[in-house]
């Protein structure tokens, strides 16, 4: 391809784009990732980008490509697709590591925010056994709640001794409540303070394969010493290896030679030691033996903090409402809970709408029904007095307080809404009331709706919580 095929080119577009991306990424990020980027030409709506790396070109590709080509649409309609080659001649910038761990190449929309550069170079050991670790899993971006605080303070400490504090660290819990995150956020936090110390961090299904290979090569002298040579073993997702004994001796001896050296182990599973079925008492022993933190389900506002969290991330202004009706209705997962609000930020984004509760809920539809359940005259009630902060109990109580009346009057109105019950059925559920209070309650309702904005607002998101 000549440079005579290509179009002309404004680079004082990519110059914006740049300005935007170094506000919206950081220094950081913009010095390492952004800054090397050189426009090399566009045609037929695609711009081409060259990096002096492939391993830069890659990363550019699955972190922030998405991103340059939302932005130079915006600036330029004709732009269309985005590639980035390896061209000779392009200075190469210093790219973050970890010692013994490469970066992540997954795809993603959400910003990333690099991890802190070492002083020294990183040491090479057990690079071709450690997974990768993601940028974005550091101890500053975990939201810490009561669900999980008592995990993320075993985390930390484990992360900041210079000598072993609980051995083993387990850490336990379903899936999406952070995890992997805070294994990955102690990876990053011992790197950054003591590089020189020898971390692996891998599945427990990788530890599986890379044994059973050893067994086949007639190595497994090379896999014991490399094992039990580190300072840090980190194993995810121990559930795995439950049934497989051969692997599970193998495991067991490592750990109990890692042990014995005073080395550091971490590990995670969706249960605690004492419930993960197959695995032998030995073992099930040692598990149990350092501290077990769970990580209990989120609740509200966690799920609140993590969208707060992940709308700053993505640098997207999204209306509390918005975050509000997805906090209450995806509670039990949070890669899905900040996968719905990537969406929606991306969409915002790229066909330039704004972010509403109508687009959500159209937007959202397939997540939104996976999490929706038959809508019952106790749920209404609990939604609606945790939305005003009042007791459940008050629903059916006695008390006339307008504080606890109309959010009471509120709940009548949306089970008159939102479900087939009838006007008696609906004021048995409410203490036993008359039928013709629950009239008065609808139409009072109905009329508040009719002058305050803000009050048909919030009986408007509590409809969007709560219907199918």
């Amino acid at each position: 391809m000549t440079r005579g095929e290509y179009a002309a080119v404004d680079h004082g577009e990519w110059d914006r784009i740049k300005t935007r991306l170094k506000k919206e990424f950081g220094d950081s990020v913009f010095k390492s990732w952004v800054k090397p980027i050189v426009l090399d030409g566009m045609r037929n709506g695609e711009v081409e980008l060259a990096v002096p790396t492939r391993f830069m070109r890659d990363w550019v590709m699955t972190h922030y490509a998405d991103r340059i080509r939302a932005l130079w649409a915006n600036e330029n309609p004709a732009v269309k697709r985005i590639s980035i080659k390896v061209a000779t001649g392009v200075a190469p910038s210093p790219s973050p590591g970890i010692s013994g761990l490469s970066m992540p190449l997954r795809a993603s929309t959400a910003q990333l925010p690099t991890p802190p550069t070492p002083q020294r170079a990183p040491v090479p050991f057990g690079s071709e056994l450690s997974a990768s670790l993601d940028p974005r899993f550091t101890f500053a971006n975990f939201v810490v709640g009561k669900p999980n605080e008592f995990a993320y303070a075993a985390a930390k400490r484990v992360a900041e001794a210079d000598e072993v504090s609980f051995n083993p660290l387990f850490l336990y819990g379903g899936v999406g409540l952070g995890k992997t995150h805070l294994m990955h956020a102690i990876a990053w936090e011992i790197r950054q303070r003591s590089p020189q110390r020898r971390v692996i961090y891998m599945s427990a299904e990788k530890f599986m394969y890379s044994f059973v290979r050893a067994l086949r090569n007639q190595d497994t002298v090379s896999f014991k010493e490399q094992f039990r040579a580190v300072d840090v073993l980190m194993i995810d997702d121990v559930q795995f290896i439950a049934g497989k004994d051969a692997t599970q001796e193998e495991f067991f001896h490592t750990f109990k030679a890692l042990v014995d050296q005073g080395r550091q182990i971490v590990l995670s599973a969706d249960k605690s030691p004492s419930n993960l079925e197959e695995i032998g008492d030995s073992l099930r022993s040692r598990l149990s033996s350092g501290l077990v933190a769970d990580l209990h389900p989120t609740n509200f506002e966690l799920r609140l903090g993590i969208l707060d969290a992940k709308a700053d991330s993505l640098g997207t202004e999204v209306p509390a409402k918005v975050k509000e009706f997805l906090a209450h209705k995806i509670a039990s997962n949070v890669r899905e809970l900040e996968g719905a609000l990537t969406r929606l930020c991306a969409h915002a984004q790229l066909v330039g709408s704004s972010i509403t509760l109508e687009t959500a809920q159209d937007l959202l539809q397939d997540l939104l029904r996976a999490h929706d359940r038959k809508l019952t005259m106790e749920e209404i009630q609990r939604r609606v007095a945790e939305h005003f902060k009042i007791r459940l109990s008050d629903m059916s109580s006695a008390r006339r307080a307008r504080v606890v009346a109309r959010p009471r009057q509120v709940a009548m109105y949306l089970a008159k809404q939102l479900t087939s019950r009838s006007l008696p059925e609906i004021g048995r559920a409410f203490g036993g009331r008359d039928h013709t209070t629950v009239m008065h309650a609808v139409r009072k309702i109905e009329e508040l709706c009719r002058g305050d904005q803000a009050f048909a607002e919030d009986v408007e998101l509590l409809t969007r919580m709560l219907e199918n």
